[in-house]
């Protein structure tokens, strides 16, 4: 079982060596309270666990460790579909102004999560990663005026993702 795992350690490091296109830069500072509590997801690129998911949610809370608790519920395959829950355990690095965080759904891997774009009222955020495979737009509201959003969008596309792969989330009224 041990052996499985540093397989699985070994591929996803051998992944992110393949990187080719500059690291895309975080936004200077975070404030962790503020950043903390519900964010719906408005599009994503997802992976493979969200591919169907509706009315998603990701939640964090500061640990007295300064570890970030996160809580990721949503509906898989329609609104009114199963509900699924995963609490993923968020690592802040050190020198990253709060922007850069490692995030752990399997010991020992932290995939790469990277807070790019934050409005200055902590209501918009674009979550991303180097490797332009998966991309997250969130809102503390479940609609975001379509100015915003296309500017958000043109962020990303921006920072090299194929905004054709982004996948739109419907929320429950």
């Amino acid at each position: 079982m041990r052996y499985k795992y540093s397989l699985l350690a070994a591929f996803f490091l051998l992944l992110n060596g393949c990187m080719t296109q500059a690291p895309i830069k975080t936004v200077p500072e975070v404030n962790l309270k503020s950043f903390m509590g519900p964010w719906f997801v408005i599009a994503h690129i997802p992976t493979f666990i969200e591919k169907n998911a509706f009315n998603a949610i990701e939640s964090y809370e500061l640990n007295e460790d300064g570890t970030i608790g996160t809580t990721f519920t949503f509906n898989e395959g329609s609104l009114s579909g199963p509900v699924k829950t995963y609490h993923p355990k968020g690592f802040v690095m050190k020198g990253s102004g709060n922007a850069l965080w490692g995030m752990q759904f399997i010991w020992p891997i932290k995939a790469q999560y990277k807070i790019v774009y934050l409005d200055q009222n902590y209501q918009n955020t674009i979550i991303a990663r180097d490797d332009r495979d998966y991309v997250w737009i969130m809102s503390r509201q479940k609609n975001i005026d379509q100015d915003t959003l296309k500017n958000l969008v043109k962020k990303i596309e921006d920072d090299g993702y194929d905004i054709k792969k982004l996948r739109w989330i419907e929320h429950s009224n």
